[in-house]
């Protein structure tokens, strides 16, 4: 019973498709076989009529003569005469259906809107030099807070990638100004590929400007996020890994809580892993005024002292409540010839039952 519900429902689902089909506006790539096709079954068809005429039809013996009665008393047709054909109609109605179906229609781009459990998370990794300072790991990578910092940016993505989330996420690298890496995508894997080229001693030493300005860092994100439209839309949240070493009071005339208030004002919280080693809440300088800062945003601050502090902060982002997400995908060449092919099937099928069942419908034509 349930392989048949489940069949309808695929038949009902494929014959939906007619209704945002047309025809006419329909590649079809393989018209020259689809005509040759209905050329030989038509020739074929023409074949099987003339043969059965010839070798049915026996002078003398299956030719009647009747000058003496009237036709008409004699010949009284049956109203319902022509349904004896019906098998052979149903056959001639599937041929065209069958046709567009070997002809291979398909849709060249198609424009697919979907909803998916995740948010749209921008990564912002402070590449600056004072993140060459040591940073005890082991289980993210190890040389100095800078690679520490990337190996729970990759952790973090991976957690994501493993459950249902269907994240889009971007990636920043930044010290004196803001780098985007990799722009809003929800493949992971190119993200993980974008922070494993930028996780080496050699990227962090070719960096071209180790200053830190985290402000500018936070604005770029949010730059990130009007650019692609998404400032209106739910389930917006910034990602920082840094040191925090950044007493920068004023960026490009607006201080601090500006820059955070526009965060803020346009719903992406902050969350701040302030990653340096054996340094508790307030053991840097710039602490409190992060703190304070980022919780403005509905985001979270976190001391991170060590390894353990780091991952766990991770798990809190990783463990928010989902969020949702419409993703606009692009589908091209999506083949459409089951709609026509399940109907030629159909109307064939139909002709074989009623041709095989039925003894008064064995007629061809």
């Amino acid at each position: 019973m349930e392989t048949l519900t489940s069949l309808l429902t695929e038949t009902r689902q494929t014959l939906a498709q007619f209704d945002s089909l047309t025809l006419a506006g329909l590649p079809l790539p393989r018209r020259d076989q689809a005509v040759l096709a209905l050329g030989l079954i038509v020739l074929l068809a023409v074949a099987v009529l003339l043969a059965r005429y010839i070798l049915r039809r026996r002078p003398g013996r299956t030719d009647i003569a009747l000058p003496a009665l009237l036709q008409a008393a004699i010949t009284r047709r049956s109203t319902l005469a022509p349904v004896r054909h019906a098998p052979f109609f149903l056959f001639l109605a599937g041929l065209p259906f069958m046709t567009v179906a070997i002809a291979d229609p398909h849709t060249a781009l198609i424009e697919e809107r979907a909803t998916f459990p995740g948010h749209r998370i921008a990564i912002l990794i402070d590449a600056s030099l004072s993140m060459d300072s040591s940073f005890a790991t082991e289980q993210l990578g190890w040389g100095n807070t800078y690679l520490a910092n990337v190996s729970a940016a990759d952790y973090f993505v991976r957690r994501r990638m493993e459950g249902s989330h269907r994240d889009l996420v971007s990636l920043v690298q930044f010290g004196g100004e803001a780098y985007i890496v990799t722009p809003f995508t929800n493949d992971y894997e190119n993200v993980l590929l974008s922070i494993g080229l930028i996780g080496t001693p050699e990227e962090f030493d070719r960096f071209p400007d180790h200053g830190t300005l985290i402000m500018r860092a936070v604005s770029r994100g949010v730059e990130l996020f009007r650019t692609f439209d998404f400032l209106n839309s739910q389930g917006n949240l910034m990602v920082i890994f840094s040191d925090g070493q950044d007493t920068h009071a004023v960026y490009e005339g607006q201080s601090l809580d500006d820059i955070l208030q526009e965060a803020a004002d346009n719903e992406i919280p902050v969350y701040f892993i302030r990653t340096a080693y054996n340094q508790g809440l307030g053991d840097v300088l710039p602490d409190i005024t992060w703190k304070l800062a980022v919780e403005k945003t509905g985001g979270r601050f976190y001391p991170a002292a060590d390894e353990a502090a780091i991952l766990q902060a991770v798990h809190e982002i990783d463990e928010l409540s989902a969020g949702e997400i419409e993703v606009t995908q692009y589908v091209a060449h999506q083949p459409r010839f089951s709609p026509f092919a399940l109907v030629a099937v159909g109307l064939w099928s139909l002709a074989v039952v009623c041709g095989l069942g039925v003894k008064q419908l064995r007629r061809f034509p």
